[in-house]
């Protein structure tokens, strides 16, 4: 299965962020900038863009980047499953919790904590955690003891977040705690001069991943990979030159050897 985004060599920062469009230029820039501040930040972007790799820019050019950097799928769990996933709970706090549990909000306490697809999350998740943001506590579940903690937000969502408060479906206080800066990832289609970077890339990876020793793309392959759109972006990249090195016969990729 593919890899994570650029993650087939994992380094700091945006040395991870592939591309030198005036686009990326200023992602990164805008990254620096704010990799120190401990604001909470919202990243946007579409589903594959490499949202994630902005978080952990921003977590690992900080000063606090030895500090736990922890990652929540806010969509893909139940409330009652998130809340004890964030919050933690006490021994005999619900069937099953045989024993205490460090939530991840209190683990991270320190560093960076990432909500994945926040818009994911329902209206009572939303309650509970704007308390979270806003005094930096949270309380294990069966507890009346609340748990001083220092952590950095970093949401991300591919939605409009504007348009789901005005439709009533998020909370206004809780984007505006978590808006204090907005960077916006820009989809593969608007730098496209990029791709030719983001080959090389993939394909030193895969080739030592793999073991093959694919030197890149004719012109014809190419060509097309240039002019197609790429509705999945960066990640559908990534997939597409894998299957290139896995399946290719010959040392170069050609169009035959690309996805109909």
């Amino acid at each position: 299965c593919a890899l994570p985004i650029y993650e087939l060599a994992r380094q700091k920062g945006d040395q991870q962020l592939i591309g030198e469009t005036a686009a990326m230029l200023a992602l990164k820039e805008m990254i620096h900038k704010v990799a120190d501040i401990r604001c909470n930040v919202i990243v946007y972007g579409e589903s594959g863009t490499g949202k994630e790799l902005v978080a952990r820019g921003l977590h690992e050019q900080g000063m606090f980047s030895e500090q736990p950097f922890i990652v929540i799928d806010c969509g893909a769990l139940t409330d009652t499953l998130l809340e004890s996933e964030l919050f933690g709970h006490e021994k005999g706090a619900f069937t099953g919790a045989d024993q205490q549990r460090i939530g991840l909000l209190e683990s991270a306490s320190g560093g960076t904590v990432f909500l994945d697809e926040i818009c994911n999350i329902s209206d009572a998740m939303q309650t509970k955690l704007l308390r979270v943001v806003q005094e930096q506590q949270i309380m294990r579940v069966g507890s009346v003891k609340p748990i001083d903690i220092d952590v950095r937000f970093i949401a991300a969502t591919n939605r409009d977040i504007v348009a789901m408060i005005a439709e009533g479906k998020f909370r206004h206080d809780l984007y505006h705690r978590l808006n204090v800066v907005r960077i916006d990832v820009p989809p593969l289609r608007e730098r496209h001069e990029d791709i030719p970077l983001l080959l090389q890339y993939f394909i030193t990876g895969f080739n030592k991943r793999y073991g093959r020793n694919v030197s890149g793309f004719d012109q014809a392959a190419m060509e097309q990979l240039l002019q197609y759109d790429w509705p999945g972006n960066v990640r559908e990249l990534q997939n597409v030159v894998e299957r290139a090195v896995l399946l290719g016969k010959d040392v170069q990729v050609t169009a035959d050897d690309l996805p109909r």
